[in-house]
């Protein structure tokens, strides 16, 4: 009977967490979608109510991973608050430390306060951390979806690169094309869902009919 009960409570502890995670999931597509919009203070509701909810919820694309505090953080920024955006952003880092966009958005946060020397070395780790992820993915993984087809992240994130080598770079140039690139990023993050969407369905059409994979459960909420 004992065992019974156990199994009950794994089961019950599961769906749970399933229902937590699929809820938590809805709320960041609700603060994604008020990002795009620049609605910037409703965005920031959305993530905070998300990462209270799960604070080491991270969102995943493809073999892209951001953290919910990072989202958290970037609203934070774009709303002026930098000492809120910094400590969101760190946190962001000691959660997942390969979170590269995190890591620019920090050394924006800092170049914008004030710290330029630990700002621009922050801001070089994440422009070449993502220049490098790019490189990566289209180099091994060519039969999935195309991140930046034309090269225009990376070619800015080259121009960024060569700038930051300079002790006279313009501060405000490169805090342009530090969010121009955090921007242009998060855009072609959601183009790829999209594709790698497209493609599923297309497969799906594509299979012959009776054929079924896999196992539904559907759970209602």
């Amino acid at each position: 009977m004992k065992q019974i009960y156990s199994v009950v409570a794994f089961s019950l502890s599961v769906l749970l967490s399933a229902c937590a995670t699929f809820q938590t999931a809805g709320v960041y597509e609700s603060g994604k979608q008020a990002l795009y919009a620049g609605n910037y203070q409703t965005a920031l509701a959305y993530f905070q109510q998300a990462a209270q909810s799960d604070p080491n919820y991270i969102f995943q694309s493809g073999l892209y991973r951001e953290g919910i505090w990072t989202y958290v953080g970037r609203s934070q920024y774009n709303l002026g608050r930098l000492t809120e955006a910094r400590q969101s952003l760190e946190k962001a880092l000691a959660i997942y430390p390969d979170d590269y966009l995190a890591r620019l958005y920090l050394g924006l946060t800092l170049l914008r306060s004030g710290e330029d020397s630990r700002g621009r070395k922050e801001i070089e780790a994440g422009m070449k951390g993502l220049y490098d992820w790019l490189e990566y993915i289209n180099r091994t993984r060519p039969y999935m979806s195309f991140w930046d087809p034309l090269g225009e992240i990376r070619s800015e994130i080259e121009k960024s690169l060569r700038t930051l080598s300079d002790r006279d770079v313009d501060r405000q140039q490169l805090i342009a094309s530090g969010e121009w690139i955090g921007k242009r990023m998060e855009d072609e993050i959601d183009l790829v869902r999209r594709d790698e969407q497209r493609q599923f369905r297309d497969q799906d059409f594509d299979r012959p009919p009776g054929s079924g994979i896999g196992i539904g459960i559907g759970i209602g909420f």
